[in-house]
């Protein structure tokens, strides 16, 4: 299969992932290009790469929950084919649990309908890592039991679980892309900031780096735009269909490790500051990607540490 002549929208457009794969995408030659994002943590400037690569980049400032707004939008521009990346991001459910829960579910469940009553083609949705909790074996496969400890990974879980629904009971067709941590240039380092980009900018700003917990809690890091394009390759991968593939480097990094080489990256010389363990923080991360390699070939191409560099170089240039 071929993106050329599809007309492509990617929920969530503007965001860290979105914006990247957005910039991918351009460079896929589809007839059409439509991004929605309602701003929650996406930014136009996002996009700047993109418009270049396309400038006939269309984008909607909406909410992707809104079945109406969707459908009309949709049937506008003939899309063909819906990445979804719109959602609400982990530390909003600490303060508020029911909305985050219920508006993540909703957006999956809009992109779902719109399937089932073939306003578009194929839907290709992004899910997340925290689905599984901490791992009970490792490296966790997609077989791994869903444990999420936090309401945001119950409502990845969940939405999940619907698509996954949908496609037996209703026939949509649509893949399921689980992403473990993902880092780069474009991650949110405002409110609701990822451990490497608040790393970064509490240097920047002349602070102490923080480590939660004993900071041995391990995660799979994968440079973004190895996500970006294996989001491709599971479309253009039929067999693919009503799959979960995991997409991570299958290797473990601890906190302190990322944190203490940020540090020495950036000639941090304030001790790091070790602050209590966050509730639902997930202990230790790894993937399994042998379905990914064994389906659409995929392989990471970033070393960490070298993605590392990069982001904070990007940071630095970025923030300063």
């Amino acid at each position: 299969m071929s993106l050329k002549n599809k007309s492509v929208l990617v929920t969530g457009g503007a965001g860290f992932i979105g914006s990247h794969l957005t910039d991918a995408l351009a460079g896929e030659g589809p007839e059409n290009l439509v991004v929605v994002d309602n701003l929650y943590l996406g930014k136009d400037e996002n996009l700047t790469d993109a418009k270049k690569i396309y400038p006939n980049l269309r984008i909607y400032h909406q909410d992707s929950s809104d079945y109406n707004t969707m459908k009309a939008i949709m049937e506008a521009e003939g899309i063909d084919v819906v990445f979804d990346l719109a959602v609400i991001p982990l530390p909003a459910c600490l303060e508020k649990p029911a909305w985050t829960f219920k508006h993540n579910t909703e957006l999956a469940l809009c992109m779902a309908e719109l399937a089932r009553n073939d306003v578009f083609e194929t839907l290709i949705h992004f899910s997340s890592s925290e689905a599984y909790g901490t791992s009970i074996y490792a490296p966790m496969d997609e077989k791994h039991p869903l444990n999420g400890t936090t309401p945001y990974a119950a409502s990845k879980g969940a939405s999940d679980l619907l698509i996954c629904s949908y496609g037996r009971t209703f026939g949509i067709e649509a893949s399921i892309i689980r992403p473990f941590n993902n880092y780069g240039p474009r991650q949110n380092e405002k409110s609701y900031a990822g451990v490497i980009p608040l790393t970064i900018k509490r240097i920047l700003s002349g602070e102490a780096p923080i480590i939660y917990g004993d900071g041995q809690q391990t995660r799979d890091y994968l440079y973004v735009t190895d996500t970006a394009r294996a989001a491709i390759d599971i479309y253009n991968a039929s067999q693919t269909r009503g799959k979960i593939l995991n997409i991570a480097s299958g290797k473990e990094v601890s906190i302190e490790y990322i944190i203490r080489f940020i540090a020495r990256h950036m000639g941090c010389k304030k001790n790091v500051i070790y602050l209590p363990e966050r509730p639902g923080d997930v202990r230790r991360h790894i993937a399994n990607v042998f379905q990914a390699a064994d389906m659409i070939g995929f392989k990471p191409e970033v070393d960490f540490d070298e993605g590392l560099v990069r982001t904070i170089d990007w940071y630095r240039s970025y923030l300063q």
